[in-house]
């Protein structure tokens, strides 16, 4: 058992039971700062692993709205939680061929990640939180940011918690669960307070659901496997389904506005993933087999399209990023 997995359960053998927020809060925080979690020698992949085309895409995406806004001189690129760098780095490329030269601001605490950020995007500035990036435009993306957020869990009314049963750690009651996320509100609140104070366009991408849902979406994975979210604390990623509606009506509250929600296959296919995955297998004939198998990963049902959702935000001043209206 880990030092941090003894101090959990002595925290809670004191005070007692935690609510399952506070238990993903203290677990997420103490992995993410202590590990790289990604890639096959890590605990998951995603999307900007497993094809240079979708950061590339993002960039497409980012580049053009930038554009039609009239091409801003004081925005920024943005991204929250940036895991290794890799989708700001595809996406920068593509943004600087189109004439962008803006800063990059990244949002991120984990002094691991941050290290592998700055070897991959030199010259990134580094902040702590949403409510710390520079009063400027921002051209954002978060993907699979919120999902890590912590959420609460209730049942019948009353919070589900995390206790210390039998020198085990267990849930103290179960039943039908509804979820909600102040978290996620919250940063979904302060983000759009910006854009609709300074402008800018956001793309939120992430795993969830278009309308509320019942039921328990917790889960951990560890070694690209599904794991006990109760077991090992600390030492697996700890994430839940993102409720998109809630993300929309958050953002809108505070003044930003909400494209549709789309799949993630649907949009890529919109601006145009298989065009460039034509281009890719035709400079590279080596790695056709490669290039198709990625497009199927992001955009096919069965895999990540139709699972994971994206939203575009944006202040009143700016037009809505291509690929959400069919």
């Amino acid at each position: 058992m880990s030092d941090f997995a003894h101090r959990l359960r002595a925290r809670i053998a004191a005070d007692g039971p935690i609510g399952v927020d506070d238990y993903i809060a203290a677990c997420n925080d103490h992995y993410y700062a202590t590990r790289d979690p990604l890639g096959a020698a890590g605990d998951f992949t995603t999307a900007p692993e497993i094809s240079q085309m979708f950061g590339e895409l993002i960039g497409a995406a980012l580049a053009d709205v930038w554009l039609r806004a009239g091409a801003p001189e004081d925005a920024i690129f943005t991204e929250l939680g940036p895991g290794r760098g890799t989708l700001a780095a595809d996406a920068l490329r593509v943004m600087r061929a189109a004439g962008f030269s803006g800063e990059v601001h990244f949002v991120e605490t984990s002094p691991v990640l941050r290290a592998a950020q700055a070897r991959v995007v030199p010259g990134a500035t580094f902040h702590d939180a949403i409510a710390d990036l520079p009063p400027r435009p921002l051209l954002l993306v978060a993907n699979e940011f919120l999902d890590a957020l912590p959420i609460e869990q209730r049942i019948g009314g009353e919070q589900r918690c995390i206790a210390l049963i039998d020198g085990e750690l267990r849930f103290t009651r179960d039943g039908d669960i509804s979820e909600t996320s102040p978290a996620r509100d919250a940063a979904v609140k302060a983000l759009s307070i910006h854009l609709a104070t300074h402008g800018g366009a956001t793309l939120i991408i992430d795993y969830g659901y278009r309308e509320p849902a019942s039921g328990d979406s917790l889960q951990a994975v560890r070694a690209h496997r599904f794991a006990d979210p109760l077991a090992n604390p600390g030492e697996q990623d700890l994430t839940a389904h993102v409720d998109f509606a809630a993300v929309t009506r958050a953002a809108t509250a505070a003044g930003a506005l909400a494209s549709p929600i789309v799949a993630q296959g649907s949009w890529l296919e919109r601006l145009g993933i298989a065009a460039r995955a034509m281009a890719l297998a035709a400079n590279n004939p080596e790695r056709t087999q490669e290039v198709a198998a990625a497009r199927r990963r992001l955009c096919d049902a069965a895999d990540m399209g139709e699972l994971f959702k994206i939203v575009a935000l944006r202040s009143s001043g700016w037009p809505e990023p291509a690929g959400f209206r069919g």
